[in-house]
Formats: structure tokens, C-alpha cells, sequence
């Protein structure tokens, strides 16, 4: 199929969730090209009637636009089902079933995920990421035994956006330190967090991926050499392998997917997350 579907992403809050769950669907149809769009923030039924208005000119189209839905207003919600476009709804039914088998009604007030509604769950995810932040690339190791997580590789294998994405999303802790030569040489963990090795997690990605992303830095340098990215690579996971420490290759999965990872080994630790 080569014409374009239209996306939209339709929320009455961000519309992260909307995108998340749309998205998981639509990577079952690599072959089919998506034009995607967000629409969050329609929290009231004047906002609703603007994007079905939208919609609907867009179902007029060539194409008919598909539309996944996280609203859990009941007047903005059923304002956007009178769209002539395909609506995909993450709310009604699940609702339903959890108001059915929970016995009590749900609120249906917006925002409620990614708001301060919940203070104590805010407060942690932005604590975490002023942690992470201090603790980016080993900049710090101030209260490092705070940490629920040590991310460890070698430079450009991804360890700040996994650090940023576990702290922004889940509230988690997490500090990034790099494998520099000196250790890699000695095939030992930063003497700084040797101590927290049992909170530590291995990055690890392809030769030719590493370079190619050091190269849009330094190309031509022996720092994005095939050589030097090959002999970093092989010394950090035989740290990994000598510590025991857990590690995941960045180069077949995204941060979304690292992140999960983490998140099941830090709960198998027993650590709060």
C-alpha cells in the first residue's frame, strides 16, 4: 500500500498514552505509510467539536483517517465518535470493564497520568530527574547510594537518554557513568562505584553502529574508529561478565525497550521502583 493514511492521536491530556497504544498497533503494518498527528489537550466539548470538525473534512479525503482516542470525558468522548472517520477508543470499554468488575464508577476526570494529580508520584519523577541530571556521564557521584540504577558503557551507547527516559516516565533514580580507557584497559569498574556494582547496568551496542554515531561527532578520529569501537565493546562486556552486571545491546532496541528491561531486572533486585 503505498498512499498515506492519516493519523491522529486525540487526548484529553497529553496524549502519550494515545501514542504509545496507537503506535504499538500500527508497527504490525510496516508496508503502510502513516501521516501521524496529535491532538492533545481537548478537554472540553468546544475543543472536541473543532477536532471532529478536522476529522471529518479529513474522512472526506482520498483516504479516510484513522483515529486513536484516550479521553475519558464522556461528553468529549462521545462528541469525537460522531466523526465519520475510523475511531479506535482506548477508554470506553476498558472502563467499562473495570467499573463492572471493580463495583464502584471511575471518575472520568482528565489528565489523571501524566498530571500532578498524584503529588507524591510527580515529585519523585522530577526529584529523579534532577538526579539524573547531576548525575549524567559521572559528573557526580554526590549520594550515588541513592541510585536505583548505575547505567555503565562505553561513550555514545545511549546511556543519558535510558537515564533521562527512566527518570521522566518512572520516577527512577538512575546515574550514567562512562567506561573510559583506563578501566577498560583493566578490565575493572570506575573504583567511584565499585562499591554500587550491585546496582549497575551494562549498555552495549554493535562496532559499526557505535562508529557511525561517534563519526557524526569526530568523524575520521580514532575515537569513531571500527577499531577502537570493536576493542571498547569486547572490554566492556568482559567487565559485565566479571561483575555479573546485567546488560542489554542498544543497538537492536529503543530507549522505550531498554527502559523495560531495566525496570523487570531492578524489580527481580527487589529495588523500589
Amino acid at each position: 500500500m503505498s498512499t498515506v493514511v492519516p493519523v491522529y492521536f486525540v487526548s484529553d491530556s497529553t496524549g502519550i498514552s494515545a501514542e504509545t497504544m496507537g503506535n504499538a498497533l500500527l508497527l504490525q503494518f510496516p508496508k503502510v505509510p502513516f501521516e501521524r498527528q496529535l491532538r492533545p489537550f481537548v478537554s472540553s466539548v468546544a475543543d472536541a467539536e473543532q477536532v471532529r470538525a478536522e476529522l471529518d473534512e479529513a474522512a472526506a479525503g482520498p483516504v479516510s483517517p484513522i483515529v486513536f482516542l484516550t479521553a475519558v470525558d464522556m461528553d468529549v468522548r462521545s462528541t469525537i465518535l460522531q466523526t465519520r472517520a475510523t475511531v479506535i477508543d482506548f477508554v470506553s470499554d476498558p472502563m467499562g470493564v473495570l467499573e463492572q468488575q471493580l463495583g464502584v464508577s471511575g471518575d472520568h476526570a482528565p489528565a489523571r497520568l501524566h498530571s500532578v494529580a498524584d503529588s507524591q508520584r510527580y515529585n519523585r519523577r522530577m526529584a529523579a530527574v534532577e538526579f539524573a541530571i547531576e548525575h549524567d556521564d559521572g559528573q557526580s557521584v554526590r549520594a550515588i547510594e541513592k541510585a536505583d540504577v548505575i547505567l555503565i558503557a562505553p561513550s555514545r551507547c545511549g546511556k543519558t537518554p535510558t537515564s533521562m527516559y527512566l527518570a521522566l516516565m518512572h520516577g527512577i533514580f538512575a546515574a550514567n557513568y562512562p567506561l573510559v580507557d583506563e578501566e577498560l584497559e583493566g578490565e575493572v569498574l570506575p573504583e567511584t562505584i565499585r562499591a554500587v556494582s550491585d546496582r549497575c547496568f551494562g549498555l552495549l551496542t554493535s562496532p559499526q553502529r557505535l562508529a557511525a554515531v561517534r563519526g557524526e561527532r569526530r568523524s575520521g578520529s580514532r575515537y569513531a574508529s571500527m577499531e577502537q569501537t570493536r576493542w571498547e565493546l569486547s572490554r566492556a562486556r568482559r567487565i559485565y561478565d566479571t561483575y555479573r552486571i546485567p546488560y542489554v545491546d542498544s543497538s537492536t532496541k529503543s530507549v522505550e525497550e531498554m527502559s523495560t528491561l531495566i525496570l523487570q531486572t531492578l524489580g527481580q533486585r527487589g529495588a523500589a521502583c
